[in-house]
């Protein structure tokens, strides 16, 4: 598993994805579908519980050209953060 990057503390997304309860591929299949409903610079935040996301988002924005800003715990589930290229 890579290093975990942590969030920046005050990050406020432009929109949710609630992927929680999905399971590989479904999580980064639906962040590639909502970030096209975003503008350029804007971030998306997905929350999720699949732990594969934790490699998956951050190898696909390092693929697409997004921003993987980090992730942060929450309960029970994890909130992923992508600022659109």
């Amino acid at each position: 598993m890579s290093d975990i990057k942590k969030a920046p503390d005050g990050i406020t997304a432009n929109r949710t994805l609630d992927a929680k309860g999905l399971s590989c591929p479904m999580p980064l299949l639906r962040t590639k579908k909502e970030i096209e409903k975003i503008k350029s610079g804007e971030i998306l935040e997905v929350l999720g519980t699949d732990p594969g996301s934790r490699n998956d988002i951050p190898g696909w924005c390092a693929r697409a050209g997004h921003e993987y800003l980090g992730e942060k715990e929450d309960s029970g589930f994890i909130r992923f953060y992508v600022r659109k290229k």
